[in-house]
């Protein structure tokens, strides 16, 4: 099983070349990578998503003109993605639900990555997370976690409707 989402991970990486000619894509999928980091007791949480439609449910969710690449819009923009993601990612870590703080975003060819931290985690057993990531826009989204905790990498995968995410160490 890991394999399989391996290759999906790879397949994730080189996002350009799954590009329509059209430049829309035809794969409706995020990842969130979350990396326990035991020497500051924290997570690190990542999202990657593809910038087209994250900019499409930012402006359909927030009734508002979206531009993830414009530098003068940047202080706005900032808001709406920490305002959406939070709405649609929801932490349970060793039983107990936690709140990410907002890092920041930043865009990265054809996908925006999202940053997001949690303090104060001093080992990591369980991760619980509920992710509704563009469910409000495809029918067959697909939203991939990764969590690495010491040499340990575990990944799992939801796809719509299906919203919780659960691993274990």
């Amino acid at each position: 099983m890991t394999a399989i989402y391996s290759k999906l991970l790879l397949v994730l990486m080189i996002f350009p070349l799954f590009l329509e000619p059209s430049g829309k894509h035809p794969l409706h999928v995020s990842t969130t990578e979350i990396e326990f980091n035991s020497k500051e007791k924290s997570l690190e949480i990542s999202c990657r998503i593809f910038t087209d439609d994250f900019e499409t449910v930012l402006a359909k969710q927030f009734k508002t003109k979206v531009d993830l690449n414009k530098q003068t819009m940047h202080t706005a923009m900032d808001e709406l993605v920490k305002k959406y993601i939070n709405a649609n990612l929801h932490y349970k870590v060793n039983g107990k639900n936690l709140t990410a703080t907002y890092v920041g975003f930043e865009k990265d060819n054809e996908a925006t990555n999202i940053y997001f931290e949690i303090d104060n985690i001093s080992s990591l057993q369980s991760l619980n997370l509920t992710n509704t990531i563009l469910y409000d826009l495809f029918d067959d989204q697909m939203n991939i976690l990764h969590v690495v905790n010491a040499a340990t990498r575990k990944s799992v995968r939801a796809n719509y409707p299906n919203k919780g995410l659960n691993v274990a160490f």
